[in-house]
């Protein structure tokens, strides 16, 4: 766990210097780098300067990798993997809560300081870490997911009990949409809660209790119908599960921002994602939760591997998740060196892992990379991500954790006292 931070403050005035930096535009690494950080934001970024700016504190992160913080846009964080679902049911509701603040605490000290969580959270959380009552990853929300009756969202269970993900649901985490008018009463519905997002299910899934991926969830009308009302509104993107090409193909060409899992893409899909500029999300921590070779060993894994491996090769835009609450929570960067396996390069997946996530949270003029003006979101790692980017999935190689400027972990006790840093 990341502790309670104690410094710097988000007003402070510091540099760090020495590491090799990787900014999160797919540039090449710079070694002996410096980055400025006042008032929570970047102020200079490069080559070490060998005279100290006058009254700014330097703090010395040599032998150390420096990216930007990194960004999950698939998350479940209400969802607790590491406590048996029996024991789960005995909770009183602010076990439940602890157990999602606990989720929040994991996820940053992996150093990921921005999430997308695709239903379960409600904004009380959103709130309470943009105050800084708590720490979390600044937060994006779908709230709830929306699927046809049976489909991939519809939990209820044939004599009509729920799973327990649902029975403790506030919000509720999920709607059921059967006509344009469901889908437009829900959508509304969802952005007077506050979704940031709307998600949306074009086929089923693995978990659910009437259909299975080879089944197809929303029409292309329904993502069409979403896509007009949220243009009309704040112009949420839509973010829509699709494990099977008919549901992909449907989402994408209603308009949907960003396939999530994308486990049996065509070539013609592919091709309408790149013209469309649609995201990938592969979310292969979930995916390969049973390893590479046992996953190639079935052919419906292997199949989504050759898919997700085909896409990246074509060019569409990825962007980094895991589908954490189903896959561990706090292991959230295994995924980049699932996503290298894919296909990419290690720079390729830093970027995907950072200005990709923020450029599909459209967050990308505040966070994402290393560039002077944006939000002073910092990760330092203690191994070469090109050498061994598969060291970034322990948590223990993320060093330090800096949120808007503020030190949200800091193992090694980098920053001197808080007096130091006024």
């Amino acid at each position: 766990m990341a502790r309670l931070p104690t410094s710097p403050r988000a007003d402070s005035h510091y540099r760090l210097v020495g590491a090799t930096l990787f900014d999160g535009t797919s540039a090449d690494p710079l070694a002996d780098a410096e980055v400025e950080v006042a008032r929570g934001r970047i102020v200079y970024v490069g080559r070490r300067r060998r005279r100290d700016p006058a009254g700014v504190t330097a703090i010395d992160v040599s032998g150390g990798y420096l990216t930007p913080g990194f960004i999950d846009t698939h998350v479940h964080l209400s969802m607790s993997t590491d406590v048996p679902t029996e024991q789960q049911r005995s909770w009183f509701p602010e076990e439940h809560v602890i157990a999602a603040l606990g989720n929040l605490h994991a996820t940053v000290d992996a150093g990921v300081t921005t999430a997308r969580d695709l239903s379960g959270l409600t904004p009380g959380y959103r709130s309470s870490i943009a105050a800084g009552s708590i720490i979390g990853p600044r937060l994006h929300l779908a709230i709830a997911m929306l699927s046809p009756t049976g489909g991939h969202a519809d939990p209820v269970m044939a004599n009509g009990s729920l799973p327990l993900w649902a029975e403790r649901a506030t919000t509720p985490g999920w709607a059921v949409v059967d006509t344009i008018d469901d889908v437009v009463k829900s959508v509304r519905a969802l952005v007077r809660t506050g979704a940031d997002v709307i998600k949306v299910c074009t086929s089923g899934g693995m978990s659910s209790p009437h259909d299975d991926p080879a089944d197809r969830g929303l029409p292309l009308e329904h993502v069409a119908a979403i896509v007009a009302e949220l243009g009309g509104r704040q112009g949420q993107p839509v973010a829509a599960h699709a494990q099977n090409d008919a549901g992909a193909q449907a989402a994408v060409l209603g308009g949907a921002t960003s396939i999530e899992h994308g486990y049996d893409l065509s070539e013609s899909t592919v091709a309408s994602m790149i013209e469309r500029g649609t995201f990938l999300v592969p979310t292969l921590s979930t995916l390969l939760r049973t390893g590479w070779s046992a996953a190639e060993e079935d052919p419906r894994r292997a199949r989504a591997i050759t898919s997700i491996r085909d896409a990246l090769s074509a060019g569409v835009r990825v962007a980094l998740g895991t589908d954490a609450g189903i896959h561990t929570h706090g292991r959230n960067l295994v995924e980049l060196s699932h996503l290298v396996r894919a296909g990419l390069s290690p720079l390729e997946a830093l970027r995907a892992g950072t200005l990709g996530g923020a450029e599909l949270m459209g967050l990308d003029g505040d966070v994402g990379s290393i560039e002077v003006g944006k939000v002073a979101d910092l990760v330092l790692i203690k191994t070469d991500p090109m050498s061994d980017i598969a060291a970034l999935g322990d948590p223990r190689s993320i060093r330090l954790v800096v949120q808007a400027g503020r030190a949200v972990k800091d193992v090694d006790d980098l920053y001197p006292s808080f007096d130091a840093l006024t």
